[in-house]
């Protein structure tokens, strides 16, 4: 003869199961490495590539880019950076510019998605020399 729970225990048992269901499930891309990095000074770079824990959808994954400062100008108001091109590959998203960043201090602001197609978003600074 076989006994069934009772239906609060059954609902115990359902809720404790969902909590074990592997967390690439549920999981969201994160930020894992970026060229350049997190308050790096580099030279004048033409590409940036921010890799994610996760394969990337495209159309919901991208980037923003402002200059925040430029040397020798103290009063230099945030100057957004436009012409550049994104491309994902897997985890990937690479972003393509027209020409070399100049010198100066940027603010790289990213938003990316996964196959669930929840947005997560996040920020980090680097410096040109």
């Amino acid at each position: 003869m076989r006994r069934s729970l009772p239906a609060p225990a059954a609902l115990g048992l359902a809720a404790l199961a969902l909590f074990a269901i592997p967390g690439a499930a549920l999981a969201q891309p994160r930020l894992v490495a970026a060229t350049p990095a997190a308050n790096a000074t580099v030279s004048r770079p033409t590409v940036l590539r921010l890799t994610f824990s996760e394969t990337l959808a495209a159309p919901l994954s991208g980037v923003d880019l402002v200059m925040t400062g430029m040397p020798g100008m103290a009063s230099h108001a945030p100057m957004p950076i436009r012409g550049f091109t994104t491309a994902t590959a897997g985890p990937v998203l690479t972003v393509t510019l027209p020409r070399p960043l100049p010198a100066g201090s940027y603010q790289l602001k990213w938003h990316a998605a996964a196959a669930d197609q929840q947005r997560v978003e996040g920020s980090y600074a680097f410096t040109v020399r």
